[in-house]
């Protein structure tokens, strides 16, 4: 990825005083910026593939062009977007290959973090999940697509916190990030929402048990890493939001 391109030509002085005009540090109102589109490009909101121009955005954020194009380096760092010579600036997109990669990374460290709440499970924990169930269960009847998401997310926050790791806990959490975007459509039917609730009663019951083994087993058939899972996932994906894959032939 590239990333020493220059944006645009340098602001004027004009609009160099414009990132100073709510008094804040430029370098603060960059950090504002990042976070905003951060969340934008992670939720899905700004999709892969999409462009983002300079100005437009320093209009919108009512700054200069100096803390965009700051911000827009930061994302370039956390590999969000991509700044190509004459090419402008993308919201960065995945290839197949690595979204495979990563889910399949995600499925190994979940599972690992559903043995670990296993072997650690106490009665706090247990009340914890079955509350956490019960959302899901709740949602699944009442809610939609959103109100499942929520429900899905603290059923495994849960998992999260019951493992007593914080630092595999960080690590699924920066990884489900990176490909949040790709997951739109995770819950969109009602065959979906079941599917992944029956997922969830199994992995929490394999932890209240103490179960290690039946705890990670659970959790790895419930994330779409394998042939059959992630090819159905695949499906369900736009491929214009996917990197062509690089060439692999060797050279002559």
């Amino acid at each position: 990825m590239e990333s020493t391109a220059t944006l645009s030509a340098p602001e004027t002085e004009a609009e160099a005083l414009l990132g100073l005009e709510d008094g804040r540090p430029r370098g603060g109102r960059a950090n504002e910026i990042r976070a905003a589109l951060q969340e934008e490009i992670e939720s899905g909101k700004l999709p892969p593939g999409c462009p983002l121009d300079e100005r437009q955005l320093a209009v919108r954020f009512q700054v200069s062009r100096t803390p965009v194009r700051e911000a827009l380096q930061q994302l370039a760092a956390r590999n969000l977007v991509r700044i190509a010579p004459r090419q402008g600036v993308t919201v960065s997109r995945l290839s197949i290959s690595q979204l495979r990669a990563i889910m399949e990374g995600i499925g190994e460290l979940e599972a690992t973090c559903a043995k670990m709440a296993a072997r650690r499970v106490d009665d706090d924990l247990r009340r914890a999940i079955d509350e956490a169930l019960q959302g899901c269960q709740d949602a699944a009847v009442e809610g939609g697509t959103e109100e499942y998401a929520q429900a899905n997310a603290r059923f495994h926050e849960v998992i999260y916190s019951g493992c007593r790791n914080p630092y595999l806990a960080d690590l699924i959490r920066n990884a489900r990030r990176q490909i949040h975007r790709y997951r739109l459509r995770d819950f969109v039917t009602k065959a979906q929402i079941n599917q992944s609730l029956q997922d969830h009663r199994k992995v929490a019951r394999a932890i209240q048990e103490g179960d290690e083994v039946a705890a990670a087993r659970e959790m790895l058939l419930h994330v779409p890493s394998g042939s059959t899972g992630f090819s159905e996932f695949l499906a369900s994906i736009p491929m214009h939001l996917f990197e062509a894959e690089p060439d692999s032939r060797p050279l002559p």
